[in-house]
């Protein structure tokens, strides 16, 4: 069985008491068919140590972005085009809205910017976005249909959404990826809406150190935790851990353009 763990922050782990170093991780991962990764950033900076750590292990691909809480730091659009044009960066992101914490229309426009700039970005380098949203469902709707996000194609990562959004992303063309919220007692809403998401559009994530999913809820989460995630979602729809497994590795290849044999062989 082949697992992908479609979002995570491997520059974000305990690497002092739960894990030794980069390898450790991936090989915890292995032991559970874990096998591939993306590395998901949140700053520029971070982006640069996050290569810097991970440098050319075959199983972790990157993507490069600017999270819509950490634009305050400021940084250049067109230093993220360059280093998102390097051929290890397979996606754009994590990018999208937060408005959780931040509330004054000026915060608010700052996000909404680097959202556009990141879709404009990823349509010109043919590299799909990774989208977070919270507080924010209807301009994040709408900036993805304005920017014409859908000739990039993208995924809304940690889906916690209802099913008018998950709707408006199929047919937009997006996937959707589940973590490990869908575990947790009290999300059934969000399990209503994994069965209806297609096989063929679905993404498992850890979203890894964070929400870990049941039974390690309350522990750090890592990559090999996406198993528990896949064989959770695999209940839900209904199918073996081995056919999800199956459909979410052919659309992780599919979404991050990567040969699914290439994959599949390192």
């Amino acid at each position: 069985m082949f697992l992908v763990d479609s979002h995570c922050h491997l520059d974000s782990l305990d690497y002092n008491e739960l894990h030794s170093g980069v390898d450790s991780v991936l090989e915890k991962a292995r032991e559970r068919d874990v096998k591939f990764m993306l590395a998901v950033a949140t700053t520029l900076p971070g982006y640069q140590s996050m290569t810097q750590l991970i440098g050319d292990r075959p199983e972790v691909a990157f993507s490069c972005g600017v999270h819509p809480l950490n634009i305050d730091d400021g940084y250049d659009f067109n230093t993220l085009r360059e280093l998102a044009a390097s051929p290890k960066v397979v996606a754009m992101g994590e990018t999208g809205l937060d408005y959780f914490y931040q509330k004054e229309a000026l915060q608010l426009k700052l996000q909404q910017d680097s959202f556009r700039e990141h879709i404009r970005i990823g349509r010109e380098l043919n590299k799909p976005v990774i989208v977070h949203t919270r507080d924010a469902r209807q301009d994040t709707l709408d900036i993805l249909k304005e920017e014409k996000a859908g000739e990039c194609g993208g995924v809304l990562h940690c889906f916690t959404e209802d099913l008018p959004t998950a709707e408006f992303l199929l047919d937009l063309g997006f996937y959707i990826s589940f973590s490990g919220i869908v575990t947790f007692r009290n999300a059934e809403a969000l399990r209503e809406v994994a069965r209806y998401v297609p096989l063929d559009r679905l993404l498992v994530e850890t979203d890894s150190p964070y929400l870990a999913p049941v039974p390690h809820r309350g522990k750090e989460n890592q990559p090999a935790y996406v198993r528990d995630v896949a064989e959770y979602m695999a209940v839900l729809k209904g199918v073996s851990v081995e056919r999800l497994a199956e459909a979410t590795t052919a659309n992780f290849s599919h979404l991050f353009h990567i040969d699914s044999s290439t994959l599949i062989s390192r």
